[in-house]
C-alpha cells in the first residue's frame, strides 16, 4: 500500500557533535540513540543539506521543506559558550538560521534563540511542515512540551509564512526589534 501523506516522508537528520559539553546532557546524542538522527563528520555533511547555523544570513522558511527532505537537515552540536567561534568556520551545505524561538530546556529556559540541538531540529521540522515528527523528537525530554507551549503560536505562524519577509514580519510582531537577541 502506498503512503498517502507527506507527513510520513521525513528528512534525514545529521548531527555533527563537537563534544564540548557534558555528554550526559547532549540532546543530539539522545536523538541518535533513539534512531532519529545519525552522526556525521565535517566531510560527511551532504553538500546541499540544510545546516542550522545561528549566524547564517538566510532564514529557514517553509519552502525549504523539499531541500531538507532531499538532502537532509544538519545540526552542529556545540557549547553555547563557544558557538560564535564554531559558526565562524565554514560548513558544507545550505546555511539557514532559525527565526527567533524561545528555549524550553531548563538551562536556557525562555531565552531567545538559546536552543538545544534537539529544540533547533524540532523547531526546524515544525516550520517546514513535519510537525508530528517534531513533537515525537521533543517527547524524548520532559521539557519537550515546554518548548512547544512557549512557541505554539509562533511555530504555527512561522510554518504558515510564504517567504522570508513574512517570517521577519512574524518575528517583529512577537519580538519588536528593541527586544530581540
Amino acid at each position: 500500500m502506498e503512503k498517502s501523506t507527506t507527513e510520513e516522508r521525513l528528512p534525514r537528520i545529521f548531527t555533527l557533535e563537537l563534544r564540548q559539553d557534558d555528554p550526559a546532557k547532549c540532546t543530539s546524542a539522545k536523538m541518535r540513540k533513539f534512531g532519529y538522527a545519525r552522526s556525521t563528520g565535517r566531510s560527511g555533511i551532504p553538500r546541499e543539506a540544510i545546516v542550522l547555523n545561528p549566524t547564517a544570513v538566510t532564514l529557514l522558511i517553509p519552502s525549504d521543506r523539499e531541500m531538507a527532505y532531499d538532502h537532509g537537515l544538519v545540526v552542529i552540536d556545540c557549547s553555547w559558550n563557544l558557538a560564535y567561534g564554531v559558526f565562524q568556520q565554514r560548513f558544507k551545505g545550505e546555511q539557514r538560521k532559525l527565526p527567533i524561538l524561545l528555549a524550553g530546556n531548563p538551562t536556557n529556559y525562555s531565552k531567545q534563540s538559546s536552543l538545544s540541538s534537539l529544540e533547533a531540529v524540532a523547531g526546524a521540522l515544525y516550520i517546514i511542515g513535519f510537525k508530528e515528527h517534531a513533537k515525537k523528537l521533543l517527547s524524548l525530554y520532559k521539557w519537550g512540551d515546554t518548548f512547544l507551549t512557549l512557541n505554539k503560536d509562533l511555530l504555527e505562524d512561522y510554518s504558515n509564512a510564504k517567504d522570508i519577509a513574512e517570517i521577519e514580519n512574524v518575528e517583529n510582531q512577537y519580538f519588536p526589534p528593541s527586544q530581540t537577541r
